[in-house]
């Protein structure tokens, strides 16, 4: 049977280097790393694995924020994404019964526009039904405070 053509495949590669860093290799970008601080037994050569995840959603919203605008003909000047995570350090070091992925993310949308605040509202539930990454960490049970604000242009 052929394969959908509403089916996408993404991928990525890696290679562990030393301590708790790996080289990572996405299609033809350049190669980035990840690491941990030095306080979690890294060098601080890169971002944490979760840190990518915090800038996966701002970057998710950022496609998805502008296409559904586009569909809605909902104006905007500006985004700006402030967005962190909570994790119990007790899960990455094994402890059983503590997750090791976020407990609560708090992403806070700030959206430069003179659309109504219904408007906004609209945007929002529609972006966070079809958001990749929002939807991930939603169906994964970690604990999301959203809030957007509506910042007049």
């Amino acid at each position: 049977m052929a394969q959908s053509s509403t089916l996408l495949k993404v991928s990525a590669s890696g290679k562990w280097e030393s301590g708790v860093k790996t080289t990572n290799f996405v299609r033809n970008f350049p190669s980035f790393q990840t690491d941990e601080p030095v306080e979690l037994g890294g060098t601080d050569a890169g971002p944490n694995p979760l840190e990518f995840v915090a800038a996966a959603l701002n970057g998710c919203n950022g496609v998805m924020i502008p296409l559904v605008a586009n569909e809605l003909n909902f104006s905007f000047s500006a985004i700006d994404f402030e967005t962190s995570g909570i994790i119990d350090i007790r899960g990455l070091l094994g402890e059983e019964g503590v997750s090791p992925h976020f407990q609560k993310v708090r992403f806070h949308v700030n959206i430069h526009t003179d659309e109504r605040e219904e408007r906004v509202h609209e945007l929002q539930k529609e972006v966070e039904r079809r958001c990749p990454v929002f939807n991930l960490l939603a169906d994964a049970g970690v604990q999301l405070e959203v809030k957007w604000n509506k910042v007049n242009r």
